[in-house]
Formats: C-alpha cells, structure tokens, sequence
C-alpha cells in the first residue's frame, strides 16, 4: 500500500489525512485464548464520514484537537496518536531515517469508545502521516505488528478496504466484490467499555464460545455477539436497535463493535428517521471506494 509522498527532512508542506469510521458487520467471538484475549471472527467494511488529521512542521512534536467531540479525548501525552509517532520514530531510527518533529491536529468527528474505530482510524492515519515524513513509503509487516502493539483494529484500520479480521486483528483478508452500502450510524452518546462487554461473556482462558462466519458474502447470516452483553450495560442500545429496525427502507440493523454505535443498512433514497436529538446520528455509505 502506497503512502503519502514522502518529504524531505528539512521541511514539507502541511497535509491532510482521514480518518473513516470503522464498521463491523459482523463480529462472531469464537472464543477466548489462553493468554486472555477473544478469538474473533470479523467483517470490516468503512465508512465515508469520520475524523481528520492536519501534519504541520513544528520545532517539537504537538497534538491538538478541535471537533463536536474533541473534549472526550485522552490527554496528549496519551494520546494514541503520541503513540504512534513513538513507534515510526522507532522504525525510522533502525532505518537509517528521522522522523521530523510534527504539530498533529486531529478534527473529531466521531464519537469516543463508541465501537467504530475512532481511536484505530487516528492511529492509522498518524502512522500513515507519520511514515511518510520519515521517508518510509511501504506499510510492511514490521509496521502492521507495531499498529498491532498500539491496538488490536489498527491494522485492519491501515488497510482502510473491506475485509475480514480474525484473530485479535492480526489475520486480515481483503473482502473480494465488496459492493458499497448505504447504512444510518446512530451513537446515543452513551460510552461502553470494551472490556466491560467482554467481560460480561464470562469465559475462562481456553474456553470456546460461538461458530465463525459461515458466508462471509451473507449479512444476513451474521452476528454480533457482543450485542447483548452491551445492551445489559447500556439499554439504550437496544432502543435505538429496535428504532432503526422498524425504520422503512431498512433491510438490517445491527450493533458496531463493543457499542454503543449502531448501523442500518438501507437504500440510497432511505431518509435518516426522527430520532432522539441528543443522538449522533449520521447517513453514509460503507464501502465507497472499495471497487
């Protein structure tokens, strides 16, 4: 995958980087591995609304952020953008490369630990942006492994195409014939903790749970299995399920991750219900570009 152009070291020109909100279609648990961590089964697919990322020449590496939800984010210093201008500062050192010093600003359009990837997506594009100033212009293995490091969907996040993760999001496939969908988005702006979700499952190391994707061309035959346990957290999820379900023009309405993000597909003429006005709610459509 072709990166940016690279720069030179001593200066380049301010560019910009999105950042697409991640979508599972389908996340089937199979399991929970002896380390600790759930075997999962996967259909990823993004979408053409999500954040965006400005790489400024600065004299010392920054991040700031602006955007309807810029205020929920981590400090700096913990920023997973921080994150991975570390670890491109890293691979470029061991290649005889230097990482310049950067202002990042990151314009957050999407909602936080809302189950589509905003977190993964920045890191992405930051590893993208960052990648190409020091020169390096191929995401290879040693940069996906280091994506894996920062969290488990950035690499299928730096492939940015429909595919299929498996694994903890390490074994990524291309989804061959994709066809682009028109989907409603709707957050109720309640935030789920991922490892509370799975916690709820309750299964022991070594434990088995559920069956893989079956046909990864069939929606209709996939699942979330961590939907439940998210909506015994948060109810509201399965408000705004039932809501998006009865929505003429919607052939499918399905939970996005951990939550609390929920999707629909739909047709291109499906006009976005009256929903809560305190939701997010957003049309997109999942896949553009992927043909």
């Amino acid at each position: 995958m072709r990166q940016p152009r690279p720069t030179a070291e001593a200066g380049f020109a301010p560019f910009a980087l999105f950042a697409p909100a991640k979508v599972n279609l389908a996340l089937h648990v199979l399991g929970r591995r002896a380390d600790g961590y759930h075997d999962l089964d996967s259909i990823v697919a993004f979408a053409d609304v999500g954040d965006s990322l400005t790489f400024t020449p600065a004299e010392s590496f920054t991040v700031t952020a602006s955007g309807p939800f810029a205020a929920t984010l981590p400090p700096a210093a913990d920023n997973i953008i921080a994150r991975a201008y570390t670890a491109v500062a890293e691979i470029a050192a061991k290649r005889g490369r230097v990482l310049p010093p950067v202002a990042v600003h990151l314009e957050k359009n999407l909602p936080v630990a809302s189950g589509i990837g905003g977190g993964s997506a920045n890191a992405a594009a930051a590893l993208k942006g960052f990648l190409s100033l020091a020169g390096l212009a191929e995401i290879d293995a040693e940069v996906m492994a280091a994506g894996l490091r920062i969290g488990a969907d950035v690499p299928v996040c730096l492939t940015g195409k429909p595919c299929r993760m498996q694994g903890v999001g390490e074994r990524i496939t291309p989804v061959a014939g994709f066809t682009p969908r028109s989907a409603i988005l709707v957050n109720p702006l309640v935030e789920v903790s991922t490892p509370a979700v799975f916690g709820r499952l309750g299964l022991e190391k070594g434990q088995t749970y559920r069956s893989a994707i079956a046909d990864a061309a069939d929606p209709y035959a996939w699942r979330n299995d961590l939907a439940a346990p998210a909506i015994a957290l948060a109810p509201v999820i399965g408000e705004v399920l039932d809501r998006l379900a009865s929505t003429p023009g919607v052939s499918l309405a399905f939970m996005s991750g951990s939550g609390a993000t929920c999707a629909a597909l739909c047709g291109p003429e499906t006009p976005v219900p009256d929903l809560n006005p305190s939701w997010w709610v957003v049309k997109t459509v999942l896949g553009a570009g992927s043909q």
